[in-house]
């Protein structure tokens, strides 16, 4: 098979020529020596002609498909897609169908390289959540039945501390159905008018010994009431999460303040500590299941690892987003906002504008 344009503007002009010498030969007064000419010049113009076409027209555009496609093959498709920018021509379309299968389906693998990857990393991680409670109790219930019941003072520390580790699996496993629940809408968002500062108070109220623990001052900033449209219990259950957060990872001495910032449609609600921090390379994954910045030190605080899960999967059952600046040593600042009346955000994007205006003035 002819694979050059040369080869084949040769084969083409040939037939071309002699195609049109057989039709000068037609002519009585034709002579040998014009038919040898006119052969020559038609075969010399084709080939000229010919090589020029497939060139330009063909053979040029399958050479940079061809190496759009070994662009592709190394997942450059940025430099390929800068390519397709120049092409013109009859294969133009295909190229530019070419990219963007090859784009799709790239993203498509690189997904399911990420889904499998964290499937791996949740399936580890809930493991080793349930197999610490459970083991914990098991070695409690074996020592008794090993002989240490008998002794009435170890029995009780003992069943104690079994039912302290069971305990904690039910919460671990509860925390978990509900995670599961709300991510799928099975639990419905009971929407009615809430005062948040009421909320915060009563919430600070709750948590005023673990702050008094570690000399935490607990703040709370609020022109009064601040009305919301929300489910009062979902949103007390995010102010203790973070308040409680900032309690645990803030310095001793420290403070948690909550900042309460009401305005026409929206009110901005402000968590911020003076804490340890968190690193930039944790801060897109802190809202996973599961996953601590630091093992060992969250281990000690404990906790399930689903709070600030939680607390996502809630702000965005309220059509909001839910923003975390942090700087290692200075603290960490975690912002929503909720909507003043029963009409629900359009967009998340909306609550991401309204915080960078007020932010802004500020």
């Amino acid at each position: 098979m002819l694979r050059s344009p040369k080869r084949w503007a040769v084969f083409i002009s040939a037939c071309i020529a002699g195609l049109t010498t057989l039709f000068v030969s037609l002519f009585p007064e034709s002579h040998p020596w014009l038919l040898v000419t006119c052969f020559g010049i038609a075969f010399a113009a084709g080939v000229i002609l010919n090589t020029l076409a497939l060139e330009l027209l063909i053979f040029r555009e399958v050479n940079q498909l061809y190496t759009s496609l070994n662009k592709i093959k190394k997942k450059d498709f940025k430099l390929a897609k800068r390519q397709l920018a120049t092409i013109s021509g009859p294969l133009q379309d295909l190229h530019k169908e070419i990219y963007s299968y090859a784009a799709k389906k790239q993203k498509e693998i690189d997904d399911l390289v990420k889904l499998e990857a964290f499937r791996r990393e949740f399936i580890a991680d809930i493991s080793h959540e349930l197999k610490t409670p459970i083991f914990a109790a098991q070695g409690y219930i074996q020592t008794l039945l090993d002989g240490a019941i008998d002794d009435e003072e170890v029995r009780y520390v003992f069943l104690e501390r079994a039912n302290k580790s069971l305990e904690g699996l039910e919460h671990l496993v509860q925390d978990l159905l509900m995670l599961s629940q709300m991510e799928t809408g099975v639990i419905q968002m009971n929407f009615q008018e809430v005062d948040l500062h009421r909320i915060c108070a009563d919430v600070f109220e709750q948590l005023q010994n673990k702050a008094a623990a570690r000399a935490i001052e607990l703040k709370l900033e609020s022109p009064g009431q601040c009305k919301a449209w929300a489910d009062p219990q979902r949103i007390r259950q995010v102010f203790v999460n973070l308040v409680e957060n900032g309690i645990k990872y803030g310095k001793e001495g420290g403070f948690v303040r909550v900042r309460l910032q009401p305005s026409k449609d929206f009110c901005q609600v402000v968590i911020e500590d003076n804490g340890v921090g968190i690193p930039k390379k944790h801060l897109h994954r802190i809202f996973e299941r599961f996953y601590r910045v630091e093992k060992s030190r969250s281990k000690e605080s404990g906790g399930s690892g689903l709070g600030l899960a939680i607390v996502k999967q809630i702000i965005l059952a309220h059509h909001s987003e839910i923003e975390v600046k942090s700087k290692v040593d200075e603290g960490t600042r975690f912002s929503f906002y909720l909507s003043t009346h029963a009409k629900a955000l359009p967009v998340l994007q909306t609550s991401t504008t309204q915080s960078q205006s007020m932010e802004a003035g500020n």
